[in-house]
Formats: C-alpha cells, sequence, structure tokens
C-alpha cells in the first residue's frame, strides 16, 4: 500500500475521536492544535479528556459508541483497546464516506498519521505506510536533532518576506528566483547566530526588501 500524502485544513471542522483513554488524549491534543471541532465518544475520559470537557474545548459524548455519533463528521480516529468498536467505527465511518484512522490498524485506516518534526509552521513528515511505527519515531527524533528553533523563525520571516514580494507585483518566475536566492544564502546560519542587522541586510539585498526582524 502506498499512502498519498496529503496536510488536511481541518480548522473548524467535526472530528470524532471514539475512545477516552491516553491514547485518545493525544490525538485529541494534535485535532485541537490544529483548530478542528472535536467530539469525544467515550464512557469515561482521561483527567486531561475530562478538564478540556469542562472547559468547552471539546464535546463529549458519554453512551456507548453508535454510528449516530459520526453524523456530520469529517474525519474520525477510532483509539479504544476493543478490537470489535473499532471495527465498527471503520466500517460505518467507511460507509458514510468520511475519512477514517483506526489507531494500530492501517488496514481499517484511509488515513494514517505520520509522526511529525515540527517547528513553527513548518511540519516534517514521516511515514512507514504503517509498518514500523518505532522506526518512524525514531526518524523523528533524528529530524528534531537536525532542524532546531532557527527553522521556526526561518519560516516566520520568510512568510512574511513572500507576501511583501507578492505584494509589489512581478511574475511567479521572479518571485520564485528571489526565495531562492534568500534560502540559499546564509541566512539560517545569521539566524542561528542571532545577527539580526546581517539577516535584515540579506534580506534587503537579493529581495529590495526592507523588514524589521529583531524579538522574533
Amino acid at each position: 500500500m502506498r499512502y498519498y500524502p496529503l496536510f488536511l485544513d481541518i480548522a473548524g471542522r467535526r472530528c470524532v475521536v471514539v475512545g477516552g483513554g491516553a491514547v485518545a488524549e493525544r490525538k485529541v491534543a494534535r485535532l485541537l492544535a490544529c483548530g478542528a471541532a472535536v467530539e469525544v465518544v467515550a464512557g469515561s475520559l482521561t483527567p486531561a479528556l475530562a478538564a478540556l470537557t469542562a472547559e468547552g474545548r471539546i464535546a463529549h459524548c458519554g453512551t456507548a459508541y453508535d454510528e449516530d455519533c459520526l453524523c456530520g463528521a469529517f474525519f474520525v480516529i477510532g483509539a479504544t483497546d476493543d478490537a470489535a468498536v473499532n471495527e465498527r467505527v471503520s466500517r460505518d465511518a467507511r460507509l458514510r464516506g468520511i475519512l477514517v484512522n483506526i489507531v494500530d490498524d492501517p488496514d481499517r485506516c484511509d488515513a494514517i498519521l505520520p509522526a511529525l518534526c515540527e517547528r513553527g509552521e513548518l511540519a516534517i513528515a514521516v511515514s512507514t505506510g504503517g509498518r514500523s511505527p518505532a522506526l518512524a519515531k525514531k526518524l523523528r527524533l533524528e529530524l528534531e536533532a537536525a532542524y532546531g528553533p532557527e527553522y521556526r523563525t526561518l519560516v516566520e520571516i520568510l512568510g512574511e518576506l513572500r507576501e511583501k514580494v507578492i505584494a509589489r507585483g512581478g511574475s511567479a518566475a521572479e518571485h520564485r528566483g528571489l526565495f531562492e536566492a534568500v534560502v540559499a544564502s546564509d541566512i539560517l546560519a545569521q539566524i542561528r547566530a542571532g545577527c539580526w542587522d546581517r539577516v535584515e541586510a540579506l534580506i534587503r539585498e537579493l529581495t529590495g526588501v526592507a523588514m524589521e526582524v529583531r524579538g522574533r
């Protein structure tokens, strides 16, 4: 099986997590970080999930799982320790045309969740097609060591720069050349060193854009 790599915009979309344990807690945390409207279906919740419910950050259905729990869902995650329930979640979601992930069961998934190295808006995903989560974790840790917090700053600067360059007009080819020149420069090393004057000078020299980058 080869999976099609895709980053989904789930902001404001209804995402259902079936299960209320530690695994479900981790899945809920990532969904919330991406702005999803989350509902957890479980008879009992971890203290952290119970707190999120009390704060109104997630909805909670405390009844046993039923296919009606999936009404209006965009994405469903099955995270129970009951194989029969997970099987039903997978079957019901697929019948309704809803994307589904069943934790640690690739055969019942439409989508698998990669290991992620995140630095702000930069996300590097690692997947083994569900065949070795342990290897995916090892590679994620190696990436985290190689790509430090300076990459978060770089992405923020490049995002702001892109808006400024596009706003002043010009062709896509011209824009691409400017962005590639900045990325190919020693801007990352200057960010690591905290040489903000040099970062600003590089951007100005390469693109003609004056930017304030201090304090990021």
